[in-house]
């Protein structure tokens, strides 16, 4: 069996990373752009306390921003897709929650959420994309490594330099 190379997996990484910060900052900016809605979706959830719901959906919104501009900028990687897992392991358990309730409600994923006809929901297919989102996460949890990141810039100009003897050798 073939290991792909370096430069390869580099690759994979960063189309990985790349694609789940675009997914946070579409998300976070609808949310951003309709606090309101976003309120409305996360108290259809019917799981916190009332005073609880405006702290969440004030707070989401802007989690998915910061989240996706770490992972653009490639800075703190591993620890933004750790992050990243988490909530959207909290995202796939509140959609199976709904789900195993017998809720009718869209999960304001991107916008919009709260109670839709009982023939409207997409339960399978939101936790599906979730999934998909898990695992971008969890190959940057995996290899972090990537191309165009702060992280590999921070890490190589910092990176202690091995002495060398007078024949090249370190």
């Amino acid at each position: 069996m073939v290991r792909p190379s370096a430069r390869v997996l580099d690759i994979i990484g960063t189309v990985a990373r790349l694609g789940l910060a675009a997914v946070w900052l579409i998300s976070g900016s609808i949310k951003v752009s309709d606090l309101n809605q976003t309120y409305i979706a996360v108290q259809a959830y019917d799981l916190l306390p009332t005073g609880t719901v405006s702290i969440v959906a004030g707070a989401v919104p802007f989690l998915e921003l910061a989240l996706g501009v770490l992972l653009l900028l490639g800075l703190g990687t591993r620890l933004t897709a750790a992050i990243s897992a988490v909530v959207l392991l909290a995202f796939i358990g509140a959609v199976a929650q709904s789900w195993a309730r017998g809720l009718t409600i869209d999960c304001g994923c991107f916008g919009g959420g709260g109670e839709v006809a009982a023939g409207d929901t997409q339960y399978p297919q939101e936790i599906a994309r979730d999934l998909g989102f898990l695992v971008l996460a969890g190959w940057l949890l995996v290899r972090p490594r990537t191309l165009l990141a702060l992280d590999g810039w921070l890490t190589t100009r910092n990176a202690p330099v091995e002495p060398v003897d007078s024949h090249g050798r370190t």
